[in-house]
């Protein structure tokens, strides 16, 4: 059992999301930082299925009732037990009693904490994610929290850190033609894959809000609602792009002038408000 003893800006339990259930107007979810989220549980020795904590911004503070195996990754939050600087990025035992804290990340935004046997709260649809857009699952972490801690554990860890680079800050994320790219002037999709676009304030786990130069429309007329995935990047009326992220909708009626690549996803999750990004073409 871990309980929460504060949640920063926002926390919630995450896991690889509810696939399946498009059809039925409910997105995927899970991890916004998929990569990260996994990492975690590996250096816990935890199935890939096991549920983790999402803590957005540091702030996360946790105390373990019985011992167990931790580990943080994501966006680099200084990390301290009992107020003491620990390990990030390493599998880190904490014994009964024990206190866990994140602070704020230098860069980057999203942290994972992995407990070896998983975060075991309830599954709904499948998933144990929390979906911040229609509600489902856990709802996010609140102080005195009690989190039970299951039994999805895979082979004993055996690494003792993970060398992995930070976020940045300024990525490149590459993209290909969206499904809409006609119903947007041509020079947006020169404007898209060539200037550089800034994350607003107006973002969240749902999606990215851009600002940079206006992506004019082709056509003026109205599109019906039809399908989106994570990664699309949908033009609405005013011409500043929305970068979904895990918590997307399943469909919209704004074109989608492009879709940023399934492998660098992570980095988009991983963008703060002011933190700048660029989009590359790759076909």
């Amino acid at each position: 059992m871990l309980t929460v003893l504060a949640a920063g800006p926002l926390a919630t339990v995450q896991d690889r999301g509810r696939a399946g259930y498009a059809a039925i107007g409910v997105p995927r979810s899970g991890a916004a930082d998929a990569s990260a989220a996994g990492l975690a549980n590996r250096l816990v020795g935890n199935d890939d299925s096991a549920a983790v904590l999402e803590a957005t911004a540091g702030g996360l503070r946790l105390r373990a009732e019985r011992t167990v195996l931790v580990a943080v990754t994501g966006a680099p939050a200084p990390v301290t037990v009992d107020g003491r600087a620990a390990p990030f990025g390493a599998p880190l035992t904490l014994g009964a009693g024990a206190e866990l804290g994140l602070g704020l990340p230098p860069v980057g935004l999203r942290t994972y904490v992995a407990v070896r046997g998983g975060i075991d709260v309830p599954p709904v649809l499948g998933s144990r994610s929390t979906d911040t857009l229609s509600g489902l699952g856990p709802a996010p972490l609140s102080p005195g929290d009690r989190l039970p801690v299951g039994n999805l554990r895979a082979e004993e860890p055996f690494v003792d850190v993970a060398g992995v680079a930070a976020p940045s800050s300024a990525p490149v994320l590459r993209v290909l033609p969206g499904p809409r790219r006609d119903w947007l002037d041509p020079a947006a999709w020169t404007a898209l894959t060539t200037q550089e676009w800034t994350v607003t304030a107006d973002s969240n786990r749902v999606g990215l809000r851009l600002a940079g130069p206006e992506l004019a429309r082709a056509r003026t007329d109205e599109l019906p609602s039809e399908g989106l995935v994570a990664g699309a990047v949908q033009v609405p009326p005013d011409g500043a792009p929305v970068l979904f992220l895990a918590d997307h909708p399943v469909t919209g009626g704004y074109p989608v002038l492009a879709v940023v690549t399934s492998a660098d996803l992570g980095a988009a999750a991983q963008l703060r408000p002011g933190d700048s990004l660029r989009f590359r073409a790759v076909r």
